[in-house]
């Protein structure tokens, strides 16, 4: 396959310039995903979305990033990855606009799926053009670490980001941030930025583009609908169809010369801990974030800027830690990181039983703060054996995969974890849909107020518990998994990309 360059040469001084400007797109995808944690209340009081509509305006937009990236990683091969992360710049900032000025909860939705839409081009692109601007394998490593940081980061960043902006604006804020940021790059980056395309590809496959999001969607809507509404006929229907279509898609990449997905990339040991280990973190740190927001401002009383300050710590510790993942792999080898990355971030959530109707917000800062010090360090790993544990003419599948599951992880995260909770939650009394809306329509009743707050901290401590276990259970295969030769050439191979 050859391939063709054109624009920027990548010395070593733009390089780094070219760095900086991708790295813009990377923190506003990531911080968008967490960035209404915080907003939630706000909007509930302004647009009243039921708690079905809550679930999709949160997770919508994740679940089309996850449905998208491996396409327009493609895609971007084919037209130019430089051409797609700047159109793809111009949709999300359209869909910000869209998005800040919504009249209801379904014109948000819509536009919370644009942005998503925008989102899936601007993460594989700027990932993939690292490559081109440091040819270079040890300058290369450090900036997909930086890359990684400022991915992790941004998520854990984006409750802060929001709090602040709501302490002072109104909610659309959270939106309309995107805009200066996305305008730097659309006027640095054709000029510090390199083109790059691959010749000799064939036809992008659209059925199994097609398939990929009619598969995952209507499953996702099933479980949400389910723990919204309760199970009924029409619920179970949708989930097998979606259920039906996902087989099928993998049964069709079985068979293609150019697979979307491919498939044989899951035969690799450590490649399938990485994987595994962004999905299971992913989940269980969004299903964190929400809940312990929620928490934070309907059940403690704290406005959003003191809610958002209490998670400095975690957000320091997590983008701390993504630049360092590479030396805890070169010490104690990437399984070994892999498993205690995973193990602190289990403790992490399980320290958030400690939290109450009454108190707890120590246990809430400790809690946070080391898991942080898990999540941080598993997520820089994760791109790191994506790329070490396949041949470079593979590389550019494994990343789409892995920055595929780390969106379907924030989305599962969102739909099944929250969803778990709110069963717990409307379990406990006769509430409204939501905490918020309970609250609200109280009417002065403290007793009630009480009960459902208490309601909520159960399934709080359930669906983290539950994320406390996908962890643990993630580390116990870590450990144990692909002991033979060939996940040992894996491990050595991702040692010696991240040695310095």
């Amino acid at each position: 396959m050859s391939e063709t360059g054109t624009g920027v040469p990548a010395t070593a001084r733009r390089a780094w310039l070219g760095l900086a400007v991708l790295i813009l797109p990377v923190l506003l995808v990531s911080m968008d995903m967490s960035v209404l944690y915080l907003a939630m209340p706000t909007l509930t009081a302004h647009l009243d979305p039921d708690a079905t509509q809550q679930l999709w305006i949160l997770d919508i937009y994740g679940f089309l990033i996850a449905g998208l990236l491996i396409t327009m990683g493609n895609l971007g091969d084919r037209i130019g990855r430089r051409n797609i992360l700047l159109a793809g710049a111009c949709v999300f900032g359209l869909a910000s606009t869209l998005a800040a000025f919504a009249p209801s909860a379904g014109v948000l939705i819509a536009a919370r799926a644009l942005m998503g839409v925008g989102g899936a081009t601007l993460l594989p692109s700027s990932l993939a053009l690292i490559s081109s601007l440091f040819p270079d394998p040890r300058r290369r490593a450090a900036a997909i670490g930086v890359w990684t940081a400022f991915f992790a980061g941004g998520s854990a960043v984006g409750p802060l980001i929001g709090g602040m902006l709501l302490h002072q604006f109104w909610w659309g804020a959270v939106f309309l941030i995107n805009l200066p940021v996305l305008l730097v790059l659309l006027a640095l980056g054709p000029f510090v930025l390199p083109e790059h395309r691959a010749a000799g590809r064939g036809p992008l496959d659209l059925l199994s583009v097609a398939m990929s999001i009619g598969g995952i969607l209507p499953v996702v809507y099933a479980v949400k609908q389910a723990a919204a509404e309760g199970i009924d006929a029409l619920t179970v229907l949708i989930g097998v169809v979606g259920v039906v279509v996902l087989v099928a898609f993998v049964r069709r990449q079985r068979h293609l010369t150019e697979p979307l997905l491919d498939l044989s990339l899951f035969r690799r040991g450590l490649f399938s801990v990485a994987i595994g280990s962004s999905t299971a973190g992913m989940m269980s740190l969004a299903a964190m974030s929400y809940l312990t927001s929620v928490y934070l401002q309907s059940v403690t009383g704290r406005d959003v800027l003191s809610a958002a300050l209490l998670g400095i710590p975690a957000a320091a510790v997590v983008f701390v830690c993504s630049m360092g993942g590479a030396r805890v792999a070169r010490r104690l080898g990437a399984r070994t990181a892999f498993a205690c990355a995973l193990g602190l971030a289990a403790v992490g959530n399980l320290m958030l039983l400690g939290l109450g109707v009454d108190g707890g917000i120590g246990w809430y800062i400790a809690g946070s703060t080391v898991a942080g010090l898990g999540y941080g360090t598993m997520f820089t790993l994760v791109s790191e054996v994506s790329v070490a544990s396949v041949s470079p003419e593979r590389a550019g599948s494994a990343v789409g995969i892995s920055e595929t599951s780390f969106e379907l992880g924030n989305g599962l995260g969102l739909s099944l974890l929250g969803s778990i909770a709110a069963l717990v939650f409307r379990s406990g009394g006769h509430y409204a849909p939501t905490l918020g809306e309970t609250v609200m329509r109280a009417g002065g009743d403290a007793g009630l107020v009480r009960a459902a707050r208490g309601s909520f901290v159960d399934g709080m401590h359930v669906a983290t518990t539950v994320g406390a276990v996908l962890l643990a259970s993630m580390a116990v295969i870590a450990i144990f998994a692909g002991r033979g030769r060939a996940a040992r050439e894996q491990e050595s191979a991702v040692e010696a990309t991240t040695a310095s």
